[in-house]
């Protein structure tokens, strides 16, 4: 039974390290905006059965219960906490936040599935054509595109999301683009490309795209950035219970071992 020990520790210490290593991103991300922290979930292995529960003795009396031996553990999946970070006030006109639910289409590379990458981070700047782009990686452009004129003096944009400008030698403001926000039946789904990007799987649904403030989406807050959702102390909590299991199963690790070097010795008696 030994060997068992030694096989279910292992599978212990392996799912152990998993959560050790997505506890670290976690911390590593405590300040980049809009990142949203992962939770590692567990899940038994197979059981051997050493006694059927219900089996009747030779003298017809029926076991309570059966006698079961589990072979280990194994991540199940990595889960997103897609709760809202802190709002962070910049004062920026094109740093946005998202109050509430969704998500800012940007396009990305085409090889990325169908080349639209989602994301919450609203920190955005004006490239040389004049669109808004994603102030992250290559500067991904914002979709539905939007363009800010040249010799735009003030940007507006409202909680509904619709952008407006005003041009130098003008006093009248122009709307120039409308943010859209998409929302996925199943959030938990989205596949993680880094970069605060997201992309859209089989898992997650299809993406449904709506103005903020409509059909259950969030809405736009001009000025702010979405900060990280980690807490710091919750996740050195985590890592140090963590660090006490994964120190338990390599105790688990010596005894079976020795064990089996008590039962190797038994031979030269």
């Amino acid at each position: 039974m030994a060997i068992l020990a030694l096989n279910s520790a292992a599978t212990g210490l392996r799912a152990l390290s998993t959560k050790i290593d997505v506890i670290a991103n976690n911390l590593a991300n405590a300040e980049t905006t809009a990142f949203k922290r992962s939770r590692v979930n567990f899940e038994d292995l197979m059981y051997q059965m050493l006694k059927q529960p219900g089996a009747s003795n030779v003298a017809g009396a029926v076991s309570p219960a059966g006698i079961f031996v589990g072979l280990g553990v194994k991540v199940s999946n990595t889960q997103l906490d897609l709760e809202q970070g802190s709002l962070e006030t910049t004062n920026r006109q094109l740093d946005v936040a998202i109050q509430g639910r969704g998500f800012f289409a940007v396009r990305v590379l085409e090889s990325l599935g169908n080349g639209i990458g989602y994301t919450r981070n609203g920190n955005f700047f004006v490239n040389s054509e004049g669109d808004l782009v994603f102030g992250m990686g290559d500067g991904y452009r914002l979709e539905p595109p939007i363009n800010i004129p040249e010799g735009t003096t003030d940007i507006s944009i409202s909680l509904d999301g619709v952008v407006e400008v005003s041009i130098n030698g003008s006093n009248d403001k122009q709307v120039v683009g409308q943010l859209r926000l998409n929302q996925f039946i199943n959030e938990q789904g989205l596949k993680l490309l880094g970069g605060g990007i997201y992309q859209e799987t089989e898992s997650s649904g299809q993406a449904v795209e709506s103005n903020p403030g409509e059909a259950g989406a969030g809405t736009i807050l001009q000025g702010y950035l979405e900060g990280s959702n980690v807490d710091p102390v919750k996740e050195l909590v985590a890592l140090i219970k963590t660090q006490r299991a994964f120190e338990l199963n390599s105790q688990s690790i010596q005894s079976a071992d020795q064990a089996l070097q008590t039962i190797g010795n038994l031979r030269r008696f």
